[in-house]
């Protein structure tokens, strides 16, 4: 990654526009997707000459879009050429603007063509020379010469995985000031499934089940009567503590790997007392360790449990 303006990599500044350009293969579609998670509204394959119009709908007061990333490249045709201009109105303007280049290697960029089978959109396939793929990406190179010389940013995806490129345009552009992983628990029952999105699933139906209790059968894991209940009980404690432990440990490695959100789904059988309990033990443990933690009951709709009959009725 190199740095072509005054800018410093580790500047967490508001960036209001991001124009994202450079070489086609380079990774343009994959940044406009990480510049999406970071809440910019993104616009691809955007014609310069519209792009004023839309940073008078960033700069309007009213408007609820106030970062905005555009993807302009040689697929705007004979409109690209004007995209030079646009930026020195914005610069005129003192417009907070950066211009962010992708770039790779001619050997990378065939290879990664040659594995779509798509052609390039200056392979002149018509012409009677100078109509291979290499050719077209020299033409590109040529054509982007002086928007490269005027970026910001360039970053040179030859030897980047999909991931290293998000790490860092997180890097450059991410001015959130937590940079930490939220942790969602979910309290669960088996027997209404598992959710699809958990990344880890705790089952604690090891534990006493707090239903054969006839003072607590009717009550929550969010009561006090039956949390307690459940955290006293044999080995519950240390299992929270030790699964606490654990999330501690990976939370790190799941920023690095740009795995911002982390869903923890604790199960028993109805998803009523010891899941309840357990999740809302888990999360004070997490939430002391200054990790980020929400938590959620999914289903503790579902049961109602009539005093006089003793019977559950699904709903």
């Amino acid at each position: 990654m190199k740095r072509r303006s005054d800018k410093k990599l580790d500047e967490k500044t508001e960036e209001n526009i991001v124009i994202i350009t450079g070489l086609s293969g380079a990774g343009r579609s994959h940044a406009s997707g990480v510049f999406e998670d970071l809440g910019y509204f993104v616009i691809d394959n955007a014609p310069p000459q519209i792009i004023n119009s839309l940073i008078e709908l960033v700069k309007n007061p009213e408007s609820q879009i106030k970062k905005l990333a555009l993807v302009a490249d040689i697929r705007s045709g004979e409109y690209f050429g004007l995209l030079n201009g646009v930026l020195d109105n914005l610069a005129s303007a003192g417009l907070n603007t950066t211009l962010l280049f992708l770039d790779a290697s001619n050997d990378e960029l065939v290879k990664r063509y040659e594995s779509t089978r798509r052609p390039h959109p200056l392979q002149n396939k018509n012409a009677k020379s100078g109509n291979t793929l290499l050719d077209g990406i020299e033409k590109e190179r040529q054509k982007l010469s002086t928007l490269k010389l005027r970026a910001d940013y360039i970053i040179d995806t030859s030897t980047l995985s999909i991931h290293d490129l998000s790490r860092q345009i997180n890097k450059l552009f991410d001015t959130n000031s937590s940079k930490k992983s939220k942790v969602q628990i979910i309290s669960f029952g088996f027997k209404y499934g598992i959710p699809l999105d958990a990344n880890f699933v705790i089952d604690v139906r090891f534990l006493p089940n707090p239903f054969w209790e006839e003072n607590l059968r009717f009550k929550t894991g969010n009561d006090s009567e039956v949390y307690n209940w459940v955290l006293s009980t044999p080995g519950a404690l240390e299992f929270t503590k030790s699964y606490s432990k654990i999330i501690t440990s990976v939370i790190d490695k799941f920023v690095k790997e740009n795995k911002k959100y982390i869903t923890i789904a604790v199960g028993c059988t109805g998803g009523q007392h010891r899941s309840v309990a357990m999740a809302n033990k888990l999360k004070e443990l997490l939430s002391k360790k200054d990790i980020d933690t929400s938590i959620s009951a999914r289903d503790l709709h579902r049961n109602f449990i009539t005093k006089n009959t003793n019977e559950v009725e699904v709903k």
